[in-house]
């Protein structure tokens, strides 16, 4: 299997909806959500008016179809992604879809992401994680480490210097 990570095109942008929905973590036998979550303010902020200067999108491409996507933007407006620090760390998204995964997808967007904000100057990149999401591991083995913490989710940070 061919895997590309590239940029998104701007016409490619309405495919984070699918992303973020799927991105939504779901423990063994949870009911799906209704795909109408995403319209909430603490996720729609994730991919609401993306292109902006501070926004950063790859996919995975398998076959010509998206079947992954990591993204990072700098959430400082009145709502906060979850993951949020401050107003100059671009906090992340990734979702790969269910019959992609484990195929070591994750882990080459994470690195192309975190080398491609690396390259952009940024000091850090933010993101949360429910403390039982099997990602977690992901997340550390890409170089972020769990600095806070609520009762749901750990807060991660990966610096990028």
């Amino acid at each position: 299997m061919h895997c590309e990570i590239r940029p998104i095109l701007p016409g490619e942008v309405p495919l984070l909806a699918d992303f973020l929905y799927t991105a939504i973590f779901r423990r063994a036998g949870e009911a799906p959500l209704p795909k109408s979550v995403i319209h909430q303010p603490e996720l729609a902020v994730f991919i609401q008016d993306f292109g902006r200067p501070d926004d950063h999108c790859l996919l995975a491409v398998v076959d010509g179809r998206a079947v992954g996507a990591v993204w990072a933007r700098i959430l400082s407006g009145p709502v906060k992604g979850f993951g949020n620090v401050d107003d100059k760390t671009p906090e992340f998204a990734i979702s790969v879809f269910q019959e992609h995964r484990g195929k070591g997808i994750g882990r080459r967007l994470m690195d192309e992401m975190l080398a491609l904000l690396r390259e952009k100057g940024y000091a850090k990149a933010s993101l949360a994680v429910q403390k039982d999401n099997y990602a977690v591991r992901l997340y550390q083995a890409s170089g972020f480490e769990i600095t806070g913490q609520n009762d749901e989710e750990y807060i991660m940070v990966c610096p990028l210097k």
